[in-house]
């Protein structure tokens, strides 16, 4: 067992928690609901990135490669100053929703290298410019462009063009637990020499400006020049310095004159350093080398091509010689860093491979981040701050006064997203349960706790509206993380972690009846469900009255569900026979869903459409008259996902089941026709439980793998390329309404713009799709073959075409046979350059056409899922859950 699984093994058991300082601060905290208190709800402009250098945040901390404990008392991150730009930059820099010609968008260039799941070793590398940084003209050209024009970058504005530029390396490295060594180094990748003022800093989260406790940890100089801290809950700890420079302290507090134009309670505040390093004012510091706030100020010439290393420790010992073993123990976590990498990688032959899936690996571990928010306390406002607006009580997310979120969780994007999403979070745990199956579980856990899940059983979709409804994924990874946990544990199930979070599921499965399904017919609406604009109609909003749109996806989503609450009932009821009925209760939905999308309605076809031979969602009229809302997207290929296969062995093996199952079928005769295959045992006695029989799914993939549809060159689009020539209308209430293929960005409003569900691919319904393949393989076989790509002449089994599929978007990040990665679109300085070419950015989604990177540009989170599909399969049987026992 290599040293960082030993790691993690001592934080399982508890003999030290390794997890206790990690990389846990956020990439943005303004412009956050957490920290909206405005009468209209207008997060983006209540709090704004001109304002973050002066605002003392309520609910967390912001940082450029920021580390923290785990409940972020103490906080560590760098800023920087180039002699030229007007503010230091010590947060990343971007476009509000409303600036944006697509939405929100950092406009920064920052990458997450290298990550242990202990956080043993972090990497990342930041590029600043020498050449003063151009806020004011990214913000101007975004304006100017339409939703039709791409964005307007940073690397478009040229000044990388000549390399004036700083690369910032921030490595950090555990010599302990709660030792960490810190190593800057910063490297002039310009012709000429350039001088930099680099800032590591540190500070406490406000704890005390909100009216609950007076008590101000502190940061004082020690008589050596290093910083010593002070902190209740933390105990004492200090920083110390390599090499001594000016130490510069400041209060972690409101500066209220710049804010709000009041007078300032303390002599300093948050942006006196900021003031001091670019203002020159020495008033704006503390006079006593103390606060709760402080910057180390190494002002240093970089000669051209040349470099400057900075080394520091954060330790609770007051070491005599805190240097003496730095470099060997960086080498040495390094190594241990390559060592677990390497075994998880023994079966990989590319080097290529091994970099990217190391890389998605470092964006995952990179973006954790402590999450804090009282919804309550958010509603109602703080005894020493001005009261919210009496509307606040009843507007957003008022319904979920229980929230009480304070954990370290997986983010989207620590800039675009820096808020869970419930169905984001569910894909996260795929990759990470590769390299820390704990976590994964954990993760999943955490929205089913009760200060989370609603008492309703509503899992929280998301800060903006935690009431939205995401995708019901959550049951499926359970499951996956499950059994890629028992690979991990030599075959021994964490039954207790399927058993707690098997209970909580039937509530949300309960909700999700109760809720969704308007007309109790088991064709469900779900609403949002993720997909943003992938409709005709903003499927959020309210449609006139008796209007009702009946959704292929949400219904499949649950039919989906059904099955995987029956397969992990399945599994209990081994251990337990009070499972057997919950297993048949889940079968009994199962059926009832799949007899209603396939048969429901005048004609028998469900939500089948005959002429097109694919699955639509149906606009139902208020006198009871229906619109097949014929757009050819991801909506209709959802059922593929509702199917798992079960080990006749397995069936057997618990005692009443197979009597139970087959009671229903008998005395349901047309329930039983619904499902595919299901009295069908294959020649290796498997059980195919789909919602699609075989003539269906064909069907269904004979548009999925047409490359004048659906197939792009880098995996499959959300809506197909038909709807290029062949734009969807549809005219309600004298306005028509539009879905059109568009490849890259998005042209529609719905949703802010800052995502495009009409074309470009999505990693996440890819990997489900691929998966669904794969089982659908281990019941059908060999022999079972379809044509791919439709048209071709060449025919593939099914984990064949998951192979083809896999090896697309695969291609999205790998070196073409010129070098090039698709990912990096047509960015030369990203495809030539050495210092860029192998640096590669996790996107949102990816151009339906070329494959290059789009929205938000570190969403690593579920683009992560390339770490998993990178991997080679062993047993596809035991790797992924798909049947029995490995």
């Amino acid at each position: 067992m290599n040293q960082e699984n030993l790691r993690l093994e001592e934080t399982k058991s508890g003999q030290k928690n390794w997890k206790k300082w990690g990389p846990y601060v956020s990439n943005r905290q303004w412009g956050t609901i957490r920290e909206d208190y405005s009468p209209n709800g207008d997060a983006w402009n209540y709090t704004t990135h001109d304002m973050a250098r002066s605002k003392a945040w309520r609910w967390g901390e912001e940082g450029i490669a920021g580390i923290s404990d785990e409940n972020q008392f103490i906080c560590f991150s760098l800023a920087l100053w180039n002699k030229k730009d007007p503010i230091l930059k010590e947060i990343f820099f971007g476009l509000t929703n409303e600036q944006g010609n697509h939405g929100e968008d950092v406009k920064e260039l920052y990458y997450y290298l290298d990550n242990t799941p202990t956080h043993s070793y972090m990497k990342m590398l930041y590029k600043y410019p020498q050449q003063e940084y151009p806020y004011a003209w990214l913000v101007e050209e975004n304006a100017k462009r339409s939703r039709l024009d791409p964005e307007f970058e940073i690397v478009d504005t040229g000044i990388f063009d000549e390399d004036k530029y700083f690369d910032v390396f921030i490595e950090y490295a555990k010599a302990d637990a709660e030792d960490l060594l810190i190593r800057i180094t910063v490297e002039n990748r310009g012709a000429e020499d350039a001088s930099l003022n680099i800032l590591p800093s540190i500070w406490a989260r406000n704890t005390w400006s909100w009216g609950y406790s007076d008590y101000r940890p502190s940061l004082i100089s020690s008589n050596v020049g290093d910083i010593n801290i002070s902190h209740k809950d933390l105990g004492d700890s200090v920083l110390h310095l390599d090499k001594k420079a000016p130490l510069l302290f400041c209060e972690n507090e409101n500066n209220l004159e710049r804010l709000y134009k009041c007078s300032n309670k303390n002599a300093s505040a948050k942006d006196g350093i900021n003031d001091f390093i670019v203002s020159g004012q020495a008033e704006a510091l503390n006079e006593n080398p103390q606060g709760t706030r402080a910057a180390v100020n190494y002002d240093q010439l970089i000669k051209a091509g040349g470099s400057f290393t900075i080394r520091l420790r954060l330790e609770p010992n007051n070491n005599n010689r805190p240097f003496e073993d730095f470099d060997r123990l960086f080498a040495l976590r390094i190594q241990e860093a390559d060592s677990f990498y390497a075994d998880l990688q023994k079966e990989m032959q590319s080097a290529d491979e091994k970099l990217i899936q190391r890389q998605a690996f470092a964006g995952m571990l990179w973006s954790k981040q402590f999450y804090y928010y009282e919804v309550d306390l958010w509603l109602h406002g703080d005894p020493d701050q001005p009261a919210p607006p009496a509307d606040r009580k009843k507007g957003r997310n008022h319904e979920w006064k229980h929230l009480r979120n304070r954990q370290v969780i997986s983010m989207p994007d620590k800039w675009e997203y820096p808020w869970y999403a419930a169905w984001d979070l569910a894909f996260h745990c795929i990759p990470f349960s590769m390299i820390d199956p704990e976590f994964a579980k954990d993760q999943l856990l955490l929205l089913t706790h009760e200060r989370y899940m609603h008492p309703n059983g509503q899992l929280p979709a998301y800060e903006w509206n935690f009431s939205d409804a995401n995708p019901p994924v959550h049951a499926w990874a359970a499951w996956r993380v499950y059994k890629i946990d028992q690979l991990h544990n030599n075959g021994k199930p964490d039954l207790p972690f399927l058993e707690t979070i098997f209970h909580k599921l039937m509530l949300n499965f309960t909700w999700w009846v109760n809720r969704k399904d308007a007309q109790g017919n088991n064709i469900f609406e779900g609403g949002f469900l993720g997909l943003d604009n992938i409709g005709v109609l903003n499927r959020s909003a309210i449609l006139p009255e008796g209007m009702i749109i009946e959704q292929a996806d949400g219904t499949s989503w649950m039919a989906m569900y059904a099955i995987n609450l029956t397969r992990i009932a399945l599994e209990l009821a081994q251990y337990n026979p009070v499972y057997e009925d919950m297993a048949t209760k889940f079968f009994e939905h199962f059926l009832y869903i799949s007899e209603a999308i396939n048969t429901m309605g005048e004609g028998g076809t469900g939500l089948w459409d005959e002429e097109d031979q694919f699955f639509y969602d149906i606009l139902r009229l208020p006198n009871d008259d229906t619109i097949k809302l014929k757009v050819r997207s991801l909506v209709g290929a959802i059922p593929l996902f509702a199917v798992e296969i079960v080990e006749d062995e397995l069936l057997q093996q618990i005692k009443d089941l197979p009597e139970r199952m087959d009671w229903i079928l008998r005395n349901r005769p047309g329930l039983a026709g619904q499902v595919s295959r299901w009295h069908q045992k294959n020649e290796d006695k498997r059980h195919l439980l789909s919602l699609l029989r075989s003539f269906r799914m064909t069907r269904i993939l004979k548009r999925l793998l047409d490359e004048s549809e659906f197939l792009s060159d880098y995996g499959i689009r959300a809506i197909s390329k038909y709807h290029l020539e062949h734009p969807y209308h549809l005219e309600i209430d004298g306005q028509i309404e539009t879905v059109k293929y568009t490849p890259g960005e998005s042209d529609s409003g719905l949703f802010g713009g800052n995502s495009n569900w009409r074309g470009p691919i999505w990693m996440p319904l890819n990997f489900l799709i691929i998966e669904s393949l794969q089982r659908y393989h281990l019941y059908y076989g060999n022999e079972f073959k379809v044509e791919c790509p439709t048209g071709s002449g060449k025919y593939l089994n099914l984990n064949e075409v998951a192979d083809e599929i896999t090896r697309r978007l695969n291609r999205i990040f790998l070196k073409d046979d010129q070098g090039r990665r698709p990912v990096f679109g047509n960015v030369e300085k990203f495809q030539k350059d050495p210092h860029f070419r192998d640096y590669i950015l996790f996107h949102e989604y990816f151009h339906g056409d070329l494959g290059t990177g789009l929205g938000s540009s570190h969403q690593t989170g579920w683009a992560g899922l390339i770490a998993r599909l990178l991997q080679p399969r062993k047993d596809p049987l035991a790797e992924d859950g798909n049947a029995g026992r490995p």
